[in-house]
């Protein structure tokens, strides 16, 4: 199994079949509106549209898991993530990253590389579906070392 043999829905409320980003690096990281490190939508959206013409995305699953940090709505979401740090990145329903109720794109990425401990934890996938490596809210999206990580697997 890998993540293209999951679908999630949209922040539109449409089915997407992840298989559509095979051959793509993704960077699958569960947000929230309301967190301290809410800031991160800007560092995620830099590296967006730095690396999407080279083989890369970053997925953003909105989550009320940690701290009730994301009460909103999907349009509610989509409104903030849009006025706020112009999002362009795709997004998805909010969903539930841990516990009872755990997403199954959360199952799979957390199966070998652990759930999640708070918002904007990130998963670095390769172009197979593969998880590759997990990385905790505190390494931001400019970090050298998620950079590097992002160089690695595409070059692959």
């Amino acid at each position: 199994m890998s993540l293209h043999d999951i679908t999630a829905k949209t922040l539109d409320g449409e089915e997407k079949n992840l298989a559509d980003y095979k051959d793509q690096v993704l960077l699958v990281v569960n947000t929230a509106s309301e967190c301290g490190s809410t800031p991160q939508y800007a560092g995620l959206e830099a590296l967006w549209r730095e690396y999407k013409d080279k083989g890369f995305a970053v997925l953003g699953f909105p989550s009320n898991d940690f701290g009730g940090q994301e009460p909103g709505n999907e349009s509610q979401i989509r409104e903030f993530c849009t006025k706020n740090y112009q999002v362009t990145f795709p997004l998805f329903e909010k969903i539930k990253t841990v516990g009872e109720g755990q997403s199954p794109v959360f199952r799979y990425l957390a199966a070998d590389h652990g759930e999640p401990k708070w918002n904007f934890h990130k998963y670095l996938v390769s172009k197979k579906g593969r998880v590759i490596k997990a990385f905790p809210t505190s390494v931001a999206p400019e970090d050298p070392k998620l950079r590097a990580a992002i160089d690695a697997a595409l070059a692959t």
